[in-house]
């Protein structure tokens, strides 16, 4: 079981170094020495989310952080986080945070939806539902307001 959360770490380090690149599951799965299919069991297991599902989030996390922290435009924003275009983003990123991108920015609060996994007992995915309510709970308030 060590083993597991061992790959998974790695397997998470590898992904955070490459946040920016063309992610691959055939790349990551060989890096760490499984097939994808058994990787993706094991990162699921392990993390509560798939592969995919985790780079998505982290890419979306990393993006609200460059809205709240930089003045990039929006579509170069999209363009870093592997959007194909601003329209995909804004989809994309409403259906995680609740608000388009552009309202986001102008609330000037980064909330990180997903934070870089760290492979510890302690960690529990309900903790991303709790945040995902305080987002909700945080821009209905921002928007009576």
């Amino acid at each position: 079981m060590g083993n597991r959360k061992e790959t998974v770490a790695k397997i998470i380090d590898y992904i955070e170094e490459h946040l920016q690149d063309n992610l691959d599951l055939d790349e990551i799965a060989k890096q760490a020495g499984y097939s994808k299919y058994h990787l993706e069991r094991i990162f699921a297991k392990e993390n509560g989310s798939t592969i995919y599902q985790y780079i998505k989030k982290r890419r979306l996390t990393e993006a609200a952080r460059q809205l709240v922290f930089t003045d990039k435009p929006i579509i170069e924003i999209a363009f870093g986080a592997k959007y194909e275009s601003q329209q995909a983003f804004t989809h994309a990123f409403r259906t995680l945070y609740q608000v388009t991108p552009q309202i986001y920015r102008e609330n000037c609060v980064f909330l990180p939806v997903q934070r870089r996994a760290i492979m510890e007992k302690t960690i529990k995915q309900h903790t991303q539902k709790q945040l995902k309510q305080q987002l909700k709970v945080y821009f209905k308030e921002v928007k009576a307001a």
